[in-house]
């Protein structure tokens, strides 16, 4: 038996957490589930969107599954996620993005990786404002947080057998920001024989995703880098409603998928459960069954390979709950 907090979030969030748990639980994965608020509703009653007992919880327990949470754009609160990485020191974002089975894409030669920095860069939101007419944003890279994220991305290869690390940089223009991060790239993968690195600037790596993304395997990038390119990514395989993601660092890893809450269509029973699925996968795997993961996944893939009950957003009629059936029932 696990002890696995869960945040099931705000909007779409419980209903697709509620889908989840239940298809865990019919797979046979044992969890005692801590279920935790945090977001909007709960700073209206609480104080803060994010409060002490969420990160208490998942400080506890190591492993949390999180379902969305709104961010307002522009004013309010500021991001639960950024909070969690923060406090929880959750340095490395990983996502995968690959072609799934049904999901038709423009693109079927999709598997590749983009593992972020999760805590420093102009994504930290480090800013100050200088006058009414000028505000200055810094952009923070240390030696020791750019040199673990490229570990991790090399140690990650070498765990799930990759065979490139490629570091994505802005380095020409901005040399002594990400000039540190490459420096730092260029002396991890020399601990990696076996693993090619390689460099590219950003720009020409957006080109190059929307034209042959295949050439592409593990990908590492400074914060902000990667929270535009691991959407990009998510396009290239059907979106942000089957893009999985997981924030892990030394001590506690908080597997969410990375689409957003969905207000609009909260209570209607039609919420995709995909990108949430796919990160309890990514979860089970974290926690050593990769028998049950395998389960889980055939099962997925088969429903979407079926076509028999999907919802609205990848092509079908189905409710939330209906698609959620029909994996339970193709686990077996």
């Amino acid at each position: 038996m696990y002890n696995v907090t869960l945040i099931n979030g705000d909007g779409i969030g419980p209903e697709i957490s509620d889908a989840v748990v239940k298809i865990l639980d019919a797979a046979g994965l044992k969890i005692n589930w801590d279920l935790q608020t945090a977001g909007a509703d709960v700073a209206e009653k609480e104080g803060a969107p994010l409060p002490g007992r969420v990160l208490d919880s998942i400080r506890k327990n190591k492993v949390a599954l999180k379902a969305p949470v709104t961010t307002p754009i522009g004013k309010g609160f500021r991001s639960v996620n950024v909070q969690l990485r923060r406090e929880l020191d959750l340095f490395a974002n990983l996502r995968p993005s690959k072609n799934l089975p049904g999901v038709k894409t423009p693109f079927n030669n999709v598997d590749l990786v983009v593992v972020r920095e999760n805590t420093e860069d102009l994504y930290a939101g480090i800013e100050n404002k200088i006058s009414d007419d000028r505000v200055e944003g810094i952009k923070l890279i240390t030696r020791e947080g750019s040199t673990r994220i490229c570990r991790w991305a090399f140690d990650y290869a070498v765990k799930n057998n990759r065979s490139e690390v490629c570091a994505v940089t802005k380095a020409n223009i901005c040399k002594l920001s990400d000039g540190l991060f490459l420096d730092c790239f260029r002396e991890v993968s020399k601990e990696y024989p076996d693993i090619a690195p390689r460099e590219i600037l950003v720009d020409n790596l957006c080109m190059q995703l929307v034209q042959n993304p295949s050439q592409f395997d593990v990908l590492v990038l400074p914060n902000l880098y990667g929270d535009i390119v691991s959407d990009l990514c998510a396009g290239l395989i059907g979106g942000l409603g089957v893009a999985q993601g997981a924030n892990i660092g030394l001590d506690c890893a908080v597997f969410e998928p990375v689409h957003g809450s969905a207000p609009d269509i909260k209570g209607k029973n039609i919420a995709n459960p995909t990108a949430l699925l796919l990160s309890a996968i990514e979860m089970t795997k974290h926690l050593g069954e990769f028998e049950i993961a395998k389960k889980l996944e055939d099962a997925l893939f088969k429903t979407l390979r079926d076509g028999r009950a999907l919802t609205k957003d990848l092509g079908g009629n189905a409710k939330t709950t209906e698609f959620r059936d029909e994996i339970i029932k193709n686990l077996g």
